[in-house]
């Protein structure tokens, strides 16, 4: 089989495959030899780019997790005051992961269950990125006297975990109900951690 696509975009390509492999067969039953024949090149190709098929799939994580902190970079940036800024990035990062894996029938924990402690390894330092994200916000908001001062950092994972149990590790997105409702309960988590943080 003659590979088809420039070599800076085959791993792209491989990650994209990747998902769409993830979400019809599972992690278990996909294979390198399927991933090869999705994609339009040769297996030995895939081997270029990937050690393995738990390397892959990790990697694919990651990929999604990296589109979500820069979105979230982004919102936190904005010039819209902090306690929205908070908001929306709780949102984001409930939503982002919601539509990543929304045509997935398993859920991550499930699927991934094969990689479970690496996942949970990486899972830690997500968040911890994320909460980076967050602190600067939350110290923005406490330097204007808009926030109680607080330990910007522990301050940030509580609102993450806050709004964890919306993530879809241990549920399918259908499980979790549809993507308004959990918009709308982010939205709701998000009101009541903002109102404790405001300075009265």
């Amino acid at each position: 089989m003659k590979d088809a696509i420039e070599p800076k975009t085959t791993r792209e390509a491989i990650l994209d495959a990747t998902d769409r492999l993830l979400a019809r067969y599972g992690y278990k039953k996909m294979t390198i030899d399927d991933l090869a024949r999705e994609v339009g090149i040769g297996k030995g190709s895939i081997y270029l780019h990937f050690a393995s098929k738990e390397e892959i799939a990790l990697t694919h994580i990651d990929r999604i997790i990296d589109r979500l902190r820069k979105r979230l970079s982004i919102i936190a940036k904005d010039s819209v005051a902090c306690d929205e800024r908070i908001r929306r990035m709780l949102v984001e990062r409930v939503i982002f992961r919601f539509d990543s894996v929304q045509h997935y029938t398993q859920n991550l924990n499930d699927m991934l269950a094969r990689l479970r402690p690496q996942l949970l390894e990486r899972r830690k330092v997500y968040f911890e990125e994320e909460a980076k994200i967050f602190a600067r916000v939350i110290d923005e908001a406490q330097q204007k006297n808009d926030f109680i001062k607080t330990d910007s950092m522990d301050t940030a994972r509580t609102l993450l975990a806050a709004t964890n149990a919306l993530l879809p590790y241990s549920l399918s997105t259908q499980e979790l109900g549809k993507r308004s409702d959990i918009e709308k309960r982010t939205r709701a988590i998000a009101d009541l951690v903002i109102d404790g943080l405001k300075q009265r």
